[in-house]
């Protein structure tokens, strides 16, 4: 049964709404101000919320804003009013309410925008994967970029740092209710890609870091690409290299890469979007209270700070891990700016600590300052020896000697 949260200061109309909706088969419940509906939205996640604008405690506009930066509005709000304005009307679908009602509501008009609400929240995977993006100027644009490639059923490449949000995007390119399915060895398209095909019919395929392919890998993904448009599947392959760097050097198929690099969306670090950190930790936070994965909890204003100053060299999945953490081992309800700050060292300034060698022997200060500067690039490049190799322009054989030499210690595996 779905639930609806009535939120209005007056009895009358919360009473009326909940006899026409209970009525209809929802399982209706009343908040009679905002203090109340933001109590029962911190145990719960209705289906649908009725919220009116002008209350005396808090008024709804406000309520909605703060569900939106908390990440909270994970479900579609319909606001009411008995003397609204366009204006009113206008931010509040900006700030994301679904729809607006003016007071007297008509019955018709009623149950026509909560049914299509409703329909529009069991859509969540992609709303939800919308908001997993941000909203800075960097992430607009990569929005844009997505809708605009929403109705074509060709292959889509998606390249990006290791940790980037590559299933939100491929989510953002699904269409709701039809097959979802995802590949995560590359082994899977050698044994049964046609099986793969069939059992997402109509559907979206998604292929993880195809970078990482064997020879024999790439060409059973081949076969998949080619056959794809005979089953109406969308195939969207991720990447944490470069594809057209990987077929110059001959690592990558170039059959394959040409089906892909038709369209290729490029991903931004989370680095590059700082300002969407402290609203993309919120809604993950949220969405793990709302799946019982972790205690009720909400960060304090210095604590998002200090996460928008992190560097993230894991990028977004970087972030769904200290979140959890930080949730799992806070002390409170609220977790603080220490707490925090444990849990996200500072990335050192390449050469600060060198600083302290001026007195040293020229091949140890210099020693210390390589060991920073190579020890930041792996993080900023989540230990992917390419990427360092050509961010700093090294070959990549000489690289792992001169971290050899430095003790840094790496791991074969995120190379390629």
């Amino acid at each position: 049964m779905r639930q609806i949260l009535v939120v209005d200061d007056e009895i009358g109309i919360r009473e009326l709404l909940s006899e026409i909706l209970s009525d209809e088969g929802y399982d209706v419940q009343l908040a009679e101000n905002a203090g109340a509906a933001r109590a029962f939205r911190t145990q719960n996640r209705p289906d649908l919320v009725l919220l009116d604008i002008w209350m005396p405690d808090t008024d709804g506009i406000t309520l909605l804003k703060e569900w939106a930066s908390t990440g909270q509005l994970t479900m579609p709000v319909v606001m009411m009013s008995g003397h609204g304005t366009i204006d009113t009307a206008v931010e509040a679908t900006r700030i994301g309410a679904y729809d607006f009602l003016e007071k007297p509501i008509a019955l018709q008009k009623l149950l026509t925008t909560v049914g299509k609400a409703i329909t529009r929240g069991e859509q969540r995977p992609q709303a939800a994967a919308l908001g997993m993006l941000g909203r800075t100027p960097v992430v607009q644009e990569l929005k844009q970029r997505l809708e605009r490639i929403t109705a074509s059923r060709s292959a889509v490449l998606i390249q990006g740092a290791p940790g980037c949000a590559f299933e939100a995007c491929a989510r953002i390119l699904h269409t709701p209710s039809m097959p979802w399915t995802v590949v995560d060895l590359g082994a899977q398209t050698v044994e049964a890609p046609l099986d793969l095909l069939q059992a997402t019919r109509g559907g979206t395929l998604l292929v993880r870091d195809v970078a990482d392919f064997s020879k024999l890998e790439q060409r059973g993904l081949f076969v998949l690409l080619s056959q794809a448009e005979r089953y109406n599947v969308r195939v969207v392959c991720c990447a944490t290299l470069p594809l057209a760097a990987q077929v110059a050097a001959g690592a990558f198929d170039d059959r394959v890469y040409q089906i892909l690099g038709a369209t290729t969306i490029q991903l931004p670090r989370l680095r590059d979007q700082r300002d969407d950190i402290p609203e993309l930790a919120a809604a993950l936070l949220s969405e793990m209270v709302e799946q019982k994965q972790v205690p009720s909890r909400h960060f304090s204003t210095a604590a998002l700070n200090a996460l928008r100053n992190y560097e993230w060299p894991g990028n977004l999945s970087e972030l769904r891990s200290v979140v959890q953490t930080l949730a799992n081992t806070a002390a409170g309800e609220q977790i603080s700016l220490e707490e925090t700050q444990r849990a996200v060292p500072q990335t050192p300034t390449p050469g600060a600590e060198a600083v302290l060698q001026l007195d040293a022997p020229l091949r140890d200060a210099r020693d210390a300052f390589e060991r920073i500067y190579f020890e930041y690039h792996l993080a900023r490049e989540g230990g992917n020896i390419s990427r360092v190799a050509d961010v700093v322009g090294l070959e990549r054989t000489h690289l792992y000697r001169k971290l050899k030499h430095l003790g840094i210690k790496t791991s074969r595996k995120n190379d390629d």
